[in-house]
């Protein structure tokens, strides 16, 4: 007697054989960007331009795997690697296979490594929301940082399944995947810090069978430089033991195959060719650095650093600077005031201004710039109208224009950016003259600045995160900027004990 449930599974595994075969001879995979570019923009957002459907019932999980999803999802090779575009669901795809795996083998066991703290545990939170939808619960999470607070930089974060399989998600570091004999996967490969490193250490726990049998490997990532260590695992020929399934998908295949995102409002928003071509098509540039390692910004952590404080006297016993990173709507205002006590520059406050109108931001930020020795701000865009009403209030800073004012107007060329964040790397490397709070929101904000190389030429900027664009590293880094030098100023004691500035240059 035929079994109902049995043919239908059947007949489901053969729907899916058949939707993979076709996704896979979709002609979208072989076009260039050029060719798709009329086609994405009379494309109707949502749909596929094949017509490709997705043979999973509703309510199985694996029905809101879109098309170009489908075929890295359903590719079971032990080694593969997909180069893919940025907002394109990397990570809920890589995770839907984790989790898949995790409830059909109990004691399955993954690791997964990403950049930062930050991107971690967002794929950590993709893979929670996979189980809750297979139905396959969570006993315990366990998270083991740096430090004795949860604020310190994280070591690791662990879900223990009900039938005993684990995944376990951790800041890409070589010392933090050494050991653990696990199934490992990999998100943004190209942008660790040391991604040549935590391959070596990764390795053996992948590749030996007698530490719980055969191990899968996962590589998600947006390209980093040619000659980097993606470039080279894209490009390099497969061994006798180690075969690679390779799949490339840019913003362009994504949207013709379901993506319901608008590619040209996202490519204006980056305003960056490099980093459109980079991020969104899957390019390799010359080559892209982190800025601030996290061992380079642990050397400047101290709990005596604040991001708060009250306007007082007391501020005004020592030199004080501001960097004002402006932003409206898509990005929040950042103004970070460091204070010189001795020979070292001290965070006093992070101010984070969201969604705050131009004239209630000059209004905030009013005390401050007086309460200030000197002030950079950032006078580009939407930010050259706070500039002005800084100046007109505050005066200028511009000594070639014979300027002795307070505030320096700085607009972000490249060639600006090439003088304000290599001294800000300089500042975290002399770890006695800079410190800044311990705290997971700003270390990531600092962690997320690149240098980018193209053609020669060098740049910097920041993928946008839904914490913002690297503001925060941007204002500290005009912070910075205006400390330099005691600011332009020399002080000398007084008899109050407050001090003064020279005679020759007095702006109060």
């Amino acid at each position: 007697m035929a079994d109902p449930k049995k043919d239908a599974m059947e007949q489901l595994r053969c729907q899916v054989a058949e939707a993979k075969a076709e996704a896979q001879a979709n002609p979208l995979w072989e076009m260039t960007r050029e060719e798709m570019e009329p086609l994405v923009a009379s494309h109707e957002l949502g749909s596929t331009r094949s017509g490709w459907k997705n043979p999973y019932p509703e309510g199985d999980p694996r029905s809101l795997l879109l098309e170009y999803q489908f075929v890295p999802f359903h590719d079971r090779s032990r080694f593969k690697f997909q180069l893919q575009s940025r907002q394109t669901g990397k990570d809920f795809t890589m995770q839907g296979e984790i989790v898949e795996d995790c409830l059909s083998n109990a004691g399955s066991q993954w690791m997964v490594a990403a950049p930062t703290e930050r991107q971690a545990l967002d794929s950590l939170e993709q893979g929670k929301l996979w189980a809750e939808a297979f139905g396959l619960h969570i006993e315990d999470v366990l998270n083991e940082y740096e430090g004795n607070s949860s604020q310190h930089l994280l070591k690791s974060s662990e879900i223990i399944f009900h039938n005993d399989s684990r995944e376990r998600a951790v800041p890409g570091k070589p010392d933090n995947v050494r050991g653990r004999s696990a199934s490992v996967a990999i998100t943004e490969y190209d942008f660790l810090e040391n991604p040549l490193a935590t391959w070596r250490a990764l390795l053996p726990s992948i590749v030996n069978p007698l530490r719980g049998g055969e191990k899968k490997c996962r590589v998600v990532t947006t390209p980093n430089g040619v000659g980097g260590a993606g470039h080279k695992l894209w490009t390099k020929g497969d061994g006798e033991h180690m075969r690679w399934s390779r799949h490339k998908v840019t913003i362009y295949q994504a949207v013709l195959m379901g993506l319901r995102t608008n590619a040209a409002a996202l490519i204006e928003a980056m305003d960056d060719p490099d980093g459109v071509a980079q991020e969104l098509f899957c390019e390799f540039l010359d080559t892209v650095n982190v800025l601030l390692p996290y061992d380079l910004i642990a050397l400047a952590e101290s709990a005596e650093a604040s991001e708060a404080w009250s306007i007082s006297e007391a501020m005004l016993a020592h030199s004080t600077f501001l960097g004002i990173d402006f932003g409206r709507t898509n990005d929040p205002t950042v103004c970070w005031t460091l204070q010189r006590v001795g020979d070292i520059l001290w965070t006093r406050e992070v101010l984070v201004l969201e969604n705050v109108s131009t004239p209630d931001q000059f209004q905030i930020l009013d005390d401050r710039i007086r309460a200030a020795d000197r002030v950079c701000f950032d006078y580009t865009g939407p930010g050259i109208g706070l500039g002005d009403l800084m100046v007109k209030k505050h005066s200028q800073w511009k000594p070639e224009a014979h300027k002795l004012g307070k505030v320096e107007l700085c607009q972000f060329s490249a060639k600006f950016k090439r003088s304000i964040f290599p001294k800000l790397r300089r500042a975290f490397e002399a770890p006695t003259k800079l410190r800044i709070p311990i705290s997971t929101v700003i270390r990531e904000d600092l962690h997320e600045m690149k240098q980018v190389i193209s053609n020669g030429e060098y740049n910097y900027w920041a993928a946008r995160t839904k914490e913002g664009h690297s503001d925060r590293c941007t204002a500290l880094a005009l912070a910075v900027r205006a400390a330099g030098e005691n600011g332009g100023f020399s002080f000398l004691p007084h008899s109050s004990g407050r001090r003064t500035r020279n005679k020759e240059r007095s702006v109060w």
